[in-house]
């Protein structure tokens, strides 16, 4: 396992970024080649200005197609950057699509991914094969069967607490799948839309979109509620045809500790997980 840089080097200055994006044209967070992503075009960015390469940290590291309001990233910069207006700066080398929200300088012990507490996401349905607005298209998952919204609160209410969620993640070789699932909680808005709050200390590959299609597995009278609870404990693999579309879920917030316990929730969450999450 490759230690995580809890601290800037000699000369450097750790920057916290807060950003949102549109998702629906990046493939995902991490560099691939010859692929639009969003490390690729932020670390460009933040190094065109800097004048030295950049590598970021990042609090969640969303899928294809996943948005973001409250994302959370960290860079290490020389300490003569020039950091007044430094997110106006970097917004206007970026496209329309990305937006750097804020940018300060981050507290000791600081990291993006493994001071976080938990993660906020929430998920967007709009069920009975209702027609969804073109300006809706792009976060908001359409699905063509009514769902009914208690069964679905009693069927996420049996998968909170810590448990092993590895039924509800794709395979990972090496990684761990325990979780801490806070809240698991669905409501509808006044504009009929379905909407999924998840939080978690942290999320596995897929996690969030797997677990919203095995609830509506039972919203739409298909299981029983007890069917997801057999799944979690059987850690028996859900179909990937259960799996619901990247569009519908957005990164809301990451909580984060005081700045005195930065560096000891760090610390702790590498020598509890590792450098999965």
């Amino acid at each position: 396992m490759t230690e995580p840089t809890l601290h800037p080097q000699s000369g450097f200055l750790r920057l916290r970024l807060d950003l949102a994006y549109d998702g629906t044209h990046f493939s995902g967070w991490a560099k691939q080649p010859q692929l639009r992503t969003l490390q690729e075009v932020i670390e460009g960015a933040i190094s065109t200005i800097s004048r030295v390469n950049t590598e970021s940290v990042v609090a969640g590291r969303t899928d294809a197609g996943v948005h973001a309001l409250g994302q959370v990233i960290h860079v290490d910069v020389p300490e003569s950057l020039e950091l007044p207006d430094l997110a106006y700066r970097l917004n206007r080398i970026l496209d329309e699509d990305v937006r750097i929200l804020n940018v300060s300088v981050a507290p000791f012990g600081f990291h993006a991914r493994f001071s976080a507490l938990r993660r906020h996401y929430y998920y967007k349905i709009l069920d009975s094969n209702q027609v969804v607005s073109p300006l809706s298209r792009f976060d908001v998952a359409p699905w063509y069967r009514p769902l009914d919204l208690d069964l679905m609160n009693k069927a996420s209410a049996l998968l909170l607490g810590e448990n092993d969620f590895v039924a509800f993640c794709k395979f990972r070789e090496a990684s761990t799948t325990v979780r801490t699932l806070e809240k698991f909680s669905w409501s509808r808005d006044a504009h009929g839309f379905l909407i999924a709050e998840v939080v978690a200390d942290a999320f596995c590959y897929s996690m969030v979109r797997n677990l919203v299609g095995a609830v509506v597995c039972v919203g739409d009278g298909r299981n029983p509620a007890q069917w997801v609870k057999e799944i979690l404990e059987n850690k028996e693999r859900v179909s990937d045809s259960m799996v619901f579309p990247a569009r519908g879920l957005t990164l809301k917030q990451v909580d984060y500790p005081t700045d005195e316990q930065l560096l000891a929730r760090a610390d702790a969450t590498v020598r509890r997980r590792g450098e999965d999450d």
